[in-house]
């Protein structure tokens, strides 16, 4: 580990990343259940915050409000690369294919892989397309309410405020 940490140290000099920061990156994992790789396409600002929308597939964006001081320390710009972390029981579940009236920023359609119910919580699996899922932990007499399973339509929507931006 020393000789790689010595290795990378002239080469992040001015960047701002340390080697051991580098390298613990890809060492870290998280309790999000959801994580989504992609490009961040813009970056909208006001004073305090700013929305930082993120495709994770052609069609596909996720939006994300952080605060201008962490669009600072991550180097966040269009055009870098992304990692999108959403707690699963921040996502909320519509059944069928039509945007509800809500004020969510993001809601992302897809179609039911699975739907596991316990005897007190549910876990929805969407298959969003691109290979990608989402999940969410909703209570076991929603799913059931709302006749959740395999196959049928559904939308996942969640605030910007819950999603959490990580960066290689």
């Amino acid at each position: 580990m020393s000789r790689l940490v010595r290795t990378l140290e002239p080469e992040l000099a001015g960047t701002g990343i340390s080697p051991l920061n580098l390298v613990s990156g890809f060492l870290m994992r998280t309790s999000a259940r959801n994580a989504l790789r992609g490009t961040i396409t813009a970056i909208a600002q006001d004073a305090i915050t700013a929305d930082v929308a993120v495709e994770i597939a052609p069609d596909t964006t996720v939006h994300a409000l952080v605060t201008n001081e962490s669009v600072r320390e991550l180097g966040l710009v269009a055009g870098r690369q992304a990692v999108v972390l959403i707690k699963a029981p921040f996502v909320i579940i519509a059944p069928g294919s039509e945007r509800p009236r809500t004020s969510m920023r993001n809601c992302l359609g897809g179609i039911v892989d699975r739907c596991e119910i316990s005897a007190v919580n549910a876990e929805v699996v969407l298959d969003i397309g691109g290979g990608r899922t989402i999940a969410a932990t909703i209570t076991a007499h929603s799913a059931k309410a709302m006749g959740l399973e395999a196959g049928r339509p559904a939308l996942a929507l969640f605030e910007a405020a819950h999603v959490i931006i990580a960066i290689d």
